[in-house]
C-alpha cells in the first residue's frame, strides 16, 4: 500500500507527462481532515482537462489504487479525483482563477515538486 505522499508523486508524474500547466502540491492534513495532499494543476482545454483526469487515474490504477469518487463540473472546466487522502484537483485557467484553491488553503505546506518532478521529464 502506497503512502499519501507516494500517490501524490506517482499523479504528479503522470500529470506532468500530458503536460499539466501549474502542478501545486499542497499538504493540507494539518488545516483539514478532506484529505492529507491537494494536488492542483492546469489543463489547457476543457478536452485537456478531462485527458489529464484519465491519465492520473489510470496511473494510481496501475498500482492499485481506485478513486473513492470523481466529479466535473461546468463541461470539465474542473474535474476532482478524490483518493481520500489525496484529492486531485485539474482545472482550466478561467476555472483555477476563479476557485483559487490556493489562497483559500493558504495555510496549507507547499511541498516542491522539484524532487518528483524533473525539467527533463526522467
Amino acid at each position: 500500500m502506497k503512502t499519501a505522499k507516494e500517490l501524490a508523486a506517482i499523479a504528479a508524474k503522470a500529470l506532468d507527462s500530458k503536460k499539466a500547466v501549474g502542478l501545486r502540491l499542497l499538504k493540507i492534513d494539518r488545516v483539514s481532515s478532506l484529505a492529507d495532499y491537494f494536488l492542483i494543476c492546469t489543463g489547457t482545454s476543457n478536452t485537456h482537462v478531462r485527458t489529464l483526469c484519465d491519465f492520473a487515474e489510470y496511473a494510481l490504477e496501475e498500482v492499485g489504487e481506485k478513486p473513492l469518487g470523481r466529479e466535473g463540473h461546468r463541461g470539465n472546466t474542473w474535474e476532482l479525483l478524490d483518493y481520500g487522502c489525496l484529492v486531485i484537483h485539474v482545472f482550466t485557467e478561467e476555472a483555477r482563477q476563479f476557485y483559487d484553491l490556493e489562497r483559500l488553503w493558504a495555510d496549507a505546506e507547499k511541498i516542491d515538486l522539484g524532487e518528483i518532478i524533473t525539467p527533463d521529464g526522467v
